[in-house]
């Protein structure tokens, strides 16, 4: 695919082999297609790698950060499972949404957690709202510890964000999905991978070794499960589209 944009014409010419498609360059049509190339080359420059939530390190897209607030809202989760700590950015979102809802607490697992970062993250203003677990987030050991910190009756929601082979999302959609709540979610995240082989930082394989194509296969057989998009909360454009690092991740379960 190549395009041209031509600002003083105000055009957006997508070529694709033989044809081409001619497009106002403020249309919708036109944003979409920049917005995927935008974030194509954000990704190979590490934009993500460039935030903070509440002074620790939040390597997420601004949008699926927000997405995600809409989503954390809209469930009202007693408890997030998030697998994959880092610098502790995301749990920190997470606790922060949990403190100023009025409700709810979090749950962080890695394969490991760095000194630094584990100091970090317990010695933060959230730290209360916030439970490290180490260990291998599909060991039987550590899925029974997280299942132990459950109650009864409480809403829960999965942010799976760790090692992102489609062999090790499979697994985790395996041990967590049982946890999640009617109405809620999990969520395999950064299945951009599919999209970005091709690039420098990119590996060929990732056209089928991704988060998305593990949701999307977790979807076809498990039927209590649907692959989509949350709606947006409020939208006054006539957009519909993320623009996004997470494809096809929300799994919102509609039965028990």
């Amino acid at each position: 695919m190549k395009i041209t944009i031509d600002t003083t014409e105000k055009t957006l010419v997508l070529h694709s082999g033989a044809k081409d498609t001619n497009l106002p360059l403020y249309s919708k049509e036109a944003f979409e297609a920049i917005s995927d190339v935008w974030v194509k080359v954000g990704w190979e420059q590490k934009y993500s790698y460039s935030f903070t939530w509440l002074g620790r390190p939040i390597v997420q897209l601004p949008e699926d950060i927000l997405r995600m607030q809409e989503v954390i809202f809209s469930v009202q989760p007693d408890v997030i499972i998030e697998t994959g700590v880092a610098h502790g950015g995301s749990l920190v979102f997470s606790a922060s949404l949990c403190k100023a809802m009025g409700k709810g607490r979090v749950i962080g697992i890695d394969i490991e957690i760095r000194p630094h970062n584990r100091k970090a993250i317990e010695e933060h203003l959230l730290s209360s709202y916030i439970t490290l677990i180490e260990g291998s987030s599909t060991a039987s050991e550590v899925v029974s510890h997280v299942k132990s910190l459950i109650h009864e009756g409480e809403t829960v929601l999965v942010i799976l964000d760790s090692c992102h082979t489609k062999e090790h999302v499979v697994n985790e959609l395996a041990a967590y999905h049982p946890l999640v709540t009617k109405g809620s979610y999990i969520v395999a995240t950064d299945g951009i991978m599919r999209d970005l082989s091709d690039l420098e930082r990119g590996q060929p394989e990732w056209i089928w070794d991704n988060p998305s194509s593990a949701a999307e296969e977790f979807a076809e057989a498990h039927s209590q499960f649907v692959l989509e998009q949350p709606k947006w909360l409020f939208n006054q454009s006539g957009l519909a589209k993320n623009i996004t690092y997470w494809p096809s991740a929300f799994l919102r379960r509609v039965s028990a």
